[in-house]
């Protein structure tokens, strides 16, 4: 069969009769980075075929859009018919922001009035597909509205100038039709001149003839006139069904208004309306079909109108109707069982049925979009097991496998220990990817056959900045790798068959930005020729095609045809001209893309390019070549659309115009002659073409319209009238496959049997490729050079300067061999034998012993954060070194250590809970006979910061200094940052390590002061604000015992209860209100504090009457309280009483110039002090805030150490980290507004005076 793009190269042939194909169509799906052919080996699912019309009406014309058949819901397989982005080391193995799956294909209007090519753009608007030649388990389509904002894909196709004559073909047989491809654009009068034949067209044409004509008959879809949209669904080989659902597609709303369902039993002769069997007022948006058997269809609904689907399993003749709760968004049917679908919903849930559709179950939520998969039989241990990303939080994701039914805790596996990057899991036949990014550099790693994961091995100074898997079949990865150094092209590197080594295969390889923002690589795999590839790179700016016969081994230029269509001499001589061609694959399965070839005509490749020093969009002709790539023929000097009939015994060639047609071309002789036909009596512009299922195709239905508001036009064609009779074995003939001569191609000789070019007969769903072969002795072109070794100009592979080759025996244990590099590897599936095999394939050693070298500690989430009390997973890798024999033993700075008697003992990694805050030196040492090395690093273990409080004065003394302290809870949470903002400085904070500042205020006024505590991911604040004065009298206050009752001891119950003790004192002394400020302090026996503020009036600002003042009016107010004057009413029955304190509570401030307080200030001090001892000899050696573990074990045990005694630590390591504490927060504080730090030795008291309003 016809290999697609994106499909899985090696689908059994089981499988063929249950893909639709198209003659032409390129499935491109959903794929980060894709090479441009990797579709060869896709089968296309009956959903597939489902074409789109749709045009977009503009200010002055109408312009169609193509829709790309990648992002809708057609990604086939587990793995995704994409190349996935991995979001790998450096680079990203992500698929972009797209809905899971690919928009469904859909077959447009052609408001151009051209057939669309595939992948055939203007030069700006070049969609190239992404392609991935990868193998797939299921079929994946997604759901989405029409050029909405989701994951489908378009590209605008630019008008052509139709003033041209149509070219003609070489060797034609009859002329060019005046009426087609030469009426000139509408109002422009017609030219004689213009419907003249040349020269050349009137000698092959001979004498005139009867129009030749194709049996075909024409139906319109009546009352469809409006629609815009349409999906096409061909049952199968062997079925006469055809489906289509037109639609309206409304691209204000963004939704459908209207659909149709129609179907023919006849090939498409005749259409059949069905709304009425699935409700008149029912819109339908999506057709979809079982991979495994066509004769299932589902219908989705409008989501806007009702959210539900209709089933049939009679293709299409009945359905029922089930309601549904949530909104699909893609579909991923299993590749096996044709019942079981997983569905990924708007809200990032992922359900399962088993009943194709009819009862749905959660599997699981939270999950990444296109990040699920089928299990792979003889991979995976159970057929129901699904392969799943989960999003954890922003940056954090999960890894796991599901039961299909039973997806709970318990069944949940995680093949990755640790957390990976999102959007970054590929599950790619044998394969599984994800990325990790530690200290901000992504490692990439990866699992063969469902192994242990690896970290992927690219040259050590790549360094990507973009990594995707273009492929993965054949056993090897090939991955395109975007280096530090380019910006528009990639590299692409090939590995091994671990997918472990990765050695360059092609530079600078030409990339592109699709419509969807994804990366594409002009990178084309030919179908039916194992090993050829072409590709498209970039050499002193200059854009050439290149090709390999042996999987990237080596390349070299085309060489183009010698003659042109008119038989004159072509001069073009290598290396300064070649052939260069357009590698672009379609976007839409119902349109023809730049290249197209077939496994059941090898060696035909068909392709648009240019002929010169490099690749042009303009003067673009079509050529093809017979002989896999050796030699190139002219058969076009325009574009056109060529599609094969009959297993590729003959073609079918449609021109590229914005005007209607009704004539396409046919050629029975691998494009040498060509015959016109007519398909139809009234000219149609072309919108697409479906073919037959089947590379067999003989039956064809063209859509399109007679205008750009009339109904659709189906065109049946039965090409198999023009043949009159079923090939003998007398009309085949036997080709070698060469390059250039040399017939060892992967180590083979291939001999082929072909269809001659003077057979004109039908070789007929029998048929199948018959290839013989022989084998080749081995040659240095077998080989390529091996990881860490680069190719010099003399064809030599030698190490690179950065490669020990000893490095590769670092997993060998002792007693056992390994394959000691030659500094060759043979190329993957080459076939050779003998020959310089023994010289170039690495030898078999014994293991050496070596020390321990590159031993490696991180945390399995690759962060230095832990949070207190869960399980932190250490693991440790050993570069070189015997691993069998190299003990492992790991302190967690905690007092305890674990020693393994082996590497391979601890591959799941090592569990620990740490039981207390602090940052904790780990250390990781390996040992042997032969020596040992050691490798740290420092976790911090924090807990959740529930509340910051912020202790300040209320009044401060202006130019006098205040300490502020931020109290947390719970008092040690790790290491803690805090931020300061002081004053009405807010451009510059004062950011310190410790909780505390002390601070001056040059200005009298309402300061405010914001301090911010940062703890791992999370920052509390709080603010105070501060009232500065010259000077300010205070006193403590006290309460009748009544009050402690009714004390909750929460902030707005004392800022409450402050004002009203404020009025009271008010109400009883007759003190101004700007003078008097009250606050309640924290904590039982409930106290509080007033302040006496200078009346600046009334003292005129002097200092000697502002004192007297203050002290007069204290003495009113104390009088007043020792008389019991000041009384308020808490609640009825509660009478509280105001007495005057024997002690002021103002040793926080200076209140005087004499230093009145300085008394109190000093027994202030001696308990703050004493509390500081009483911390420190708690908790001695911690550092508030700041704890460091730092514990050595000496003792070593074979298998597992018991918990360690903590050692103490020198004394002097905590004097070097003081200092360099002291250094930081010296660096941090630029003493804006006079701050100062404080004592980093001293943790102010949380019981100090917390003044609050």
């Amino acid at each position: 069969m016809e290999r697609e793009v994106i499909s899985c190269p090696k689908w059994h042939r089981a499988l063929w009769f249950l893909l639709f194909n198209m003659l032409f169509l390129s499935h491109a799906a959903q794929a980060e980075i894709t090479c441009r052919s990797c579709h060869l080996g896709n089968k296309w699912g009956a959903r597939e075929l489902l074409p789109n019309f749709k045009f977009r009406e503009a200010a002055t014309e109408l312009r169609g859009e193509v829709f790309g058949y990648g992002d809708g819901p057609g990604r086939s397989g587990a793995a995704s018919a994409e190349s996935r982005r991995l979001r790998c080391a450096g680079g990203s193995a992500e698929r972009g922001p797209e809905r899971a799956g690919c928009t469904e294909p859909r077959l447009k209007r052609n408001t151009d009035s051209r057939l669309h090519a595939k992948g055939e753009f203007s030069e700006s608007e070049f969609a190239k597909v992404k392609v991935s030649r990868v193998k797939t388990n299921g079929q994946r389509k997604t759901r989405d509205g029409a050029g909405g904002p989701s994951a489908t894909r378009y590209a605008k196709r630019a008008k052509r100038s139709s003033n041209d004559d149509e070219s003609r073909p070489a060797g034609s047989a009859q002329s060019q039709d005046p009426g087609v491809g030469t009426i000139p654009a509408a109002g422009r009068r017609v030219m004689r001149s213009e419907l003249r034949w040349s020269g050349d067209e009137r000698r092959a044409a001979g004498p005139r003839q009867e129009e030749l004509k194709l049996n075909s008959s024409t139906f319109a879809l009546t009352g469809d006139s409006s629609h815009n949209q349409a999906m096409v669904h061909w049952s199968g080989q062997n079925s006469s069904v055809i489906l289509m659902l037109t639609k309206l597609f409304d691209f204000n709303l963004n939704s459908v208004t209207e659909s149709s369902l129609w179907r023919s039993t006849d090939y498409g002769a005749t259409y059949q309306k069905l709304n009425d069997k699935v409700g008149a007022k029912t819109i339908l948006s999506y057709l979809y079909v079982s991979p495994n058997n066509k004769r299932k269809i589902m219908l989705l609904t409008d989501p806007e109108v009702e959210s539900s689907l209709l089933i049939s399993s009679d293709e299409g003749a009945t359905y029922q109707k089930y309601r549904l709760n949530f909104y699909i968004l893609s579909l991923l049917f299993h590749p096996e069982q044709e019942d079981w679908i997983l569905a990924y919903s708007h809200d990032q849930k992922l359900y399962s049925s088993v009943e194709f559709g009819r009862r749905w179950q959660v599997v699981h939520e939270r999950v990444a979009p296109n990040r699920f998969y089928w299990s792979k039989m003889g991979l995976d241990k159970e057929p129901g097991l699904i392969h799943l990303e989960t999003s954890i939080s922003e940056g954090q994701a999960l890894y796991v496998t599901c039961k299909l039914q039973n997806c709970t805790d318990a069944n949940k596996g995680k093949p990755f220990p640790g957390y990976i990057d999102p959007n970054s899991l590929v599950v790619q036949d044998e394969y599984v990817f994800v990325q990790v990014s530690t200290a901000g550099r992504p490692i990439y790693y990866v699992s063969a056959k469902r192994d242990v994961f690896t970290p992927m091995k690219l040259p050590k100074y790549t360094l990507p900045k973009d990594l995707h898997v273009i492929s993965t079949d054949e056993n090897r990865v090939v991955a395109a790798v975007q280096e530090w150094n380019q910006n528009e092209t990639y590299n692409l590197y090939v590995s091994d068959t671990s997918g472990v080594y990765y050695t360059l295969a092609l530079e600078n390889v030409v990339s592109s930005m699709g419509p969807e923002g994804n990366v594409m690589v002009d990178l084309y795999e030919v179908a039916g020729i194992k090993g050829m590839f072409l590709a498209n790179r970039k050499t002193d700016n200059q854009v050439k095609t290149y090709i390999t016969y042996n999987r990237g081994r080596d390349w070299r230029l085309l060489q183009a045809p010698g003659k042109d269509l008119r038989a004159n001499s072509i001069h073009c001589e290598l290396p300064y001209c070649s052939l260069h061609l357009h590698l672009h694959v379609s976007a839409n399965p119902y349109t023809s893309g730049n290249i197209a070839s077939r496994e059941s005509a090898p060696g035909i490749i068909v392709a648009s390019g240019s002929i010169g020093s490099e690749l042009t969009t303009s003067n673009v002709s079509v050529f093809i070549t017979s002989d896999a790539g050796n030699t190139w023929r002219q058969i076009f000097n325009e574009e056109y659309a060529v599609l094969y009939l009959d297993q590729g015994g003959a073609l079918v060639a449609i021109r590229h115009t914005p005007l209607p047609i009704r004539h396409l071309w046919l050629s029975f002789d691998e494009g040498r002659q060509w015959n016109k036909y007519s398909f139809t009596s009234s000219p149609l512009f072309v919108d697409g073409v479906l073919g037959e299922p089947g590379e067999e195709t003989l039956i064809m239905t063209i859509f399109g319209h007679v205008s750009h508001r009339s109904e659709w036009q189906l065109v049946k064609i039965d090409f198999r009238s023009i043949f009159n009779r079923r090939c003998t074995e007398a009309d085949y003939q036997t080709w070698h496959l060469h390059n250039q001569g040399e017939p060892c191609l992967m180590g083979v000789k291939r001999i082929y049997r072909k269809l001659k070019p003077t057979s004109r007969c039908v070789m007929g769903k029998t048929y199948s490729v018959s290839m013989t072969s022989g084998p080749c002795e081995c040659t240095e072109a077998d080989f390529e050079c091996d990881y860490g070794y680069e190719r010099r100009t003399n064809g030599k592979c030698t190490p690179a300067f950065w490669f020990h080759p000893s490095s590769m025996s670092r997993s060998c244990t002792m007693g056992m061999t390994f394959l000691n590099s030659t500094g060759y590897r043979k190329v993957v599936s080459n076939n050779c034998t003998a020959g310089v095999s023994m010289e170039y394939t690495a030898r078999r050693q014994q293991c050496p012993i070596q020390a321990p070298r590159g031993l490696h500690l991180v945390t399995s989430e690759g962060t230095l954060t832990a949070t207190l009390g869960t399980n932190v997973t250490f693991l440790v890798f050993l570069e070189e070194g015997d691993g069998a024999r190299t003990s492992i033993t790991l302190d967690f700075g905690d007092g305890h250590a674990v020693t393994y008697s082996n590497v391979s003992s601890i591959e799941d990694g090592i569990k620990h809970i740490y039981k207390t805050v602090g940052i904790y030196r780990v250390t990781a040492t390996g040992e042997n006979s032969l020596g040992s090395e050691t490798t740290m690093l420092y976790l911090h273990v924090t807990c959740q910061l529930e509340y910051i409080h912020l202790s300040a004065p209320f009044v401060a003394v202006r130019n006098k200094e205040v300490n502020l302290t931020a109290v947390l809870w719970p008092s040690q949470v790790g290491t803690v940052t805090y931020i300061w903002w002081i004053g009405n400085n807010t451009e510059q904070p004062v950011i310190t390590l410790e909780g505390s500042v002390s601070c001056t205020f040059p200005r009298e006024g309402i300061s405010t002061v914001t301090v911010q505590v940062s703890v791992g991911n999370s920052i509390l604040q709080d603010r105070k604000t501060i009232a500065v004065h010259e000077y300010f009298r205070s006193h403590l206050l006290a309460f009748s015992s009544n009050l402690d009752d009714h004390n909750p001891d929460v902030a707005e119950w004392r800022l409450d209860v402050s004002r009203v003790i404020r009025n009271s004192l008010i109400q009883a002394t007759g003190v101004r209100e700007d003078q008097l400020l009250v606050t309640v302090l924290p904590g039982l026996p409930t106290a509080a504090e007033f302040f006496l503020l200078p009346d600046k009036q009334l003292t005129e600002g002097k200092p000697d009457k502002s004192s007297v003042h203050l002290d007069q009016l204290s003495e009113v107010l104390l009088g007043a309280l020792n008389q019991n004057l000041v009384q308020f009413t808490l609640r009825p029955g509660v009478q509280v009483t105001v007495y005057a304190a024997h002690l002021s509570a103002a040793p926080l401030v200076d209140t005087s110039e004499n230093h009145s307080g300085s008394a109190m200030l000093m027994l202030l001090s001696v308990v703050v002090v004493g509390l500081a001892v009483f911390v420190i000899y708690k908790f001695k050696r911690k550092i508030p805030g700041l704890n460091v573990y730092a514990q050595m074990q000496n003792e070593k045990e074979q298998e597992m150490m018991s918990p360690a005694n903590p050692t103490e630590a020198p004394s002097s390591s905590q004097r070097d980290l003081v200092h360099s504490l002291e250094i930081l927060d010296t660096e941090f504080n630029s003493r804006p507004i006079g701050c100062v730090k404080p004592h980093v030795h001293v943790k102010f008291s949380t019981e100090l005076p917390t003044y609050i309003v």
